[in-house]
């Protein structure tokens, strides 16, 4: 019930346009150690998927990582987002995971 809850507080989020509110930059962080952690590990620091960590992604850029969010990685278990997030959350997210230590 909580999943479907960020799921369609997710596609709220999909009608907006520029840089994602405090509110949802919450939610956004939440969908990652939630959902992104599930296959990253929840300290993103790899499972099924590869680490996602600062230290993991230095020297990525933003706009590619905002990319694989939004249309995933083909022939991987890597989904795409595109469906949930706008351009402005992947790129947020993107840069989350950039300049976030693992906690």
């Amino acid at each position: 019930m909580a999943r479907l809850a960020l799921l369609l507080a997710a596609l709220a989020g999909t009608a907006m346009a520029g840089p994602p509110d405090a509110a949802r930059q919450d939610q956004l962080r939440h969908l990652v150690r939630q959902d992104c952690g599930s296959c990253h590990g929840l300290r993103l620091t790899g499972g099924l998927g590869s680490p996602i960590t600062a230290a993991a992604l230095a020297g990525r850029d933003a706009g590619d990582l905002a990319g694989l969010i939004l249309d995933g990685l083909p022939g991987t278990a890597m989904p795409g987002w595109r469906p949930l997030l706008t351009e402005d959350e992947a790129r947020w997210i993107a840069d989350y995971l950039l300049t976030t230590e693992t906690q």
